[in-house]
């Protein structure tokens, strides 16, 4: 084999590395959020001597609400990215050469996507606790869990009317 036709063929395969780094990163990220440094009242003392410095005096009991709902909306962003970079891995993982194996292989990414999401949910609740300062919920492997299935079912939709303009070469009119 000469050197154009390995260049050609490292080329086209698809660079794995690349495609799992940023969901690595971002498990590792969940799991330093999963530490004491992270717990409800560590955040919100910092959270509330930030806002009280910007702001003036707050309502304690309104901030506490603020702050609870700031925390799960932090864990449905957080999760849905997760379910999404898994989704890009798997995608890259199975690539167009194992299209035919995997019928079809965007569904079952998907699924792997938010089998692995939910994994990652359970497990970080059970670190949780262990942690005197936090406490695991399976609330939050739901919430997590739900997030990722919301991220991916648009991701999903999205994808495929992708493929389908690329299939087609047209672009769907704006009415339909």
């Amino acid at each position: 084999m000469n050197e154009e036709t390995h260049l050609a063929l490292t080329a086209s395969q698809p660079n794995l590395l690349r495609a799992w780094w940023p969901a690595a990163v971002w498990i590792g990220l969940i799991a330093l959020e999963s530490t004491d440094s992270f717990s409800a009242q560590n955040t919100g003392t910092m959270l509330y001597s930030l806002l009280t410095h910007l702001f003036g005096a707050l309502d304690f009991r309104t901030f506490s609400v603020f702050h609870h709902y700031l925390r799960k909306t932090g864990h449905f962003v957080g999760y849905g990215m997760l379910s999404v970079l898994l989704l890009r891995g798997w995608r890259a993982t199975f690539g167009h050469t194992m299209a035919f194996l995997f019928r079809p292989f965007l569904f079952r990414a998907t699924l792997l996507s938010w089998l692995g999401t939910v994994f990652v949910a359970t497990m970080d609740e059970w670190h949780q606790s262990y942690i005197p300062s936090r406490t695991g919920t399976w609330r939050d492997v739901v919430l997590d869990s739900a997030a990722g299935l919301a991220f991916l079912v648009v991701a999903y939709f999205q994808l495929r009317q992708t493929h389908a303009i690329r299939v087609s070469g047209s672009r769907p009119s704006p009415g339909s």
